[in-house]
């Protein structure tokens, strides 16, 4: 959840797909430690593979809650590695068994034929979990595309989230249970929500633009246009370009979306949500291409007042979990500034538009 942060570490690295022919390699020393090494033969060895094909342990950057890493077999095959944190490392409440939610968005993107990882076993191992997935092909989006072809890829990008969206699920909430039992209805499950993330931020002390208790007042003003939410869909909430991987097959081919990454903060919600990271501190409006293609493949986008204050809350949302995550995250000081003065004043607008919303 820290964009800025994360575009920095992840850079361009590839990843490619575990099924794609990739020259085979020979056992060498791991890249990180011993330690690596004999958990992600365990890890495969739970998930019947076998473990003597495992070539390489290598750590991967990005990631700002679980450890990522790549494993490549001999035959040159590749899987990817999550290992969540100790229980007892400082945590947002909802970050409770996030494997579990990737997970399960995982199968969601699987049911609706949208390309990304694939679970090959999730697990636990002394009171930590982890998940084995394979890999997608391509590179964090970046700005390398020419201007047609990224209009292009977001045309792709709203199809893809558009059949994302008409995925369904059981009830409204986390599905991991971090927050509880999924909810009967929206309104009960993002109550939820917003309540843990500003316990959260007391607990820690985190900076806020306004107080924890004044924010809570604000966002229940609106709280009733959650009413209109009556099926649960599943919602990525972290589709930034740094989770959407861009694969140019071979020189001279059109790219496309090779895979949405990173789907640990997924809920089973209001599909208007994906419309804030997918827009990070911008307007979604904006963004012709994605929603043509949004639209074309039949999600509904219509920004009518209860629709705008219903975004208003979800980006409320999403800016209170980037200012208070970074207490327990303990990042530098130069990603606190960046927060403060790029997303704070974006949580403060949001709050204006509920409490304008009420006059």
């Amino acid at each position: 959840m820290r964009p800025a942060d994360r575009r920095n570490e992840k850079g361009r690295t590839q990843v490619v797909d575990s099924m794609d022919p990739v020259e085979s390699v020979a056992p060498v020393a791991p890249a990180r430690s011993s330690d690596a090494w004999q958990r992600a033969r365990r890890v495969l060895e739970e998930a019947r593979v076998d473990p003597g094909r495992l070539a390489r342990v290598r750590p991967l950057s990005g990631g700002t809650y679980n450890a990522v890493e790549e494993l490549l077999l001999t035959d040159g095959s590749r899987y990817v590695l999550k290992v969540a944190p100790a229980p007892t490392a400082p945590a947002l409440r909802y970050e409770s068994r996030l494997l579990l939610s990737e997970a399960e968005f995982y199968r969601g993107a699987a049911e609706a034929g949208v390309p990304a990882p694939h679970v090959v076993d999730v697990g636990e191992e002394a009171a930590v979990g982890h998940m084995l997935m394979t890999a997608c092909p391509g590179e964090t989006w970046d700005d390398s595309p020419t201007e047609v072809e990224q209009a292009d890829l977001r045309a792709e990008l709203g199809r893809q989230v558009a059949r994302l969206h008409r995925v369904t699920g059981p009830g409204f909430g986390y599905p991991s249970g971090a927050l509880g039992p999924l909810a009967p209805d929206w309104c009960t499950a993002f109550t939820a929500m917003t309540d843990a993330i500003l316990a959260d931020a007391r607990r820690y002390r985190a900076w806020l633009p306004r107080p924890a208790d004044e924010v809570a007042r604000t966002l229940r003003i609106a709280f009733p246009a959650l009413d209109e939410v009556t099926t649960a869909c599943l919602v990525h909430f972290d589709l930034w370009p740094g989770n959407i991987l861009v694969d140019r097959p071979a020189a001279g081919e059109e790219p496309r979306i090779g895979g949405l990454i990173d789907g640990e903060r997924m809920f089973w919600g209001d599909p208007l949500a994906d419309f804030v990271s997918l827009a990070l501190l911008g307007d979604i409006e904006k963004d012709e291409a994605f929603l043509a293609g949004y639209r074309e493949a039949g999600g509904r986008a219509e920004f009518d007042a209860p629709a705008r204050l219903r975004l208003a809350l979800y980006r409320a949302y999403l800016y209170l979990i980037m200012l208070t995550e970074t207490v327990p995250r303990a990042v530098d000081a130069g990603q606190e500034q960046w927060v403060q003065e790029r997303v704070a004043p974006e949580l403060v607008a949001a709050l204006d538009e509920i409490e304008d919303s009420a006059c």
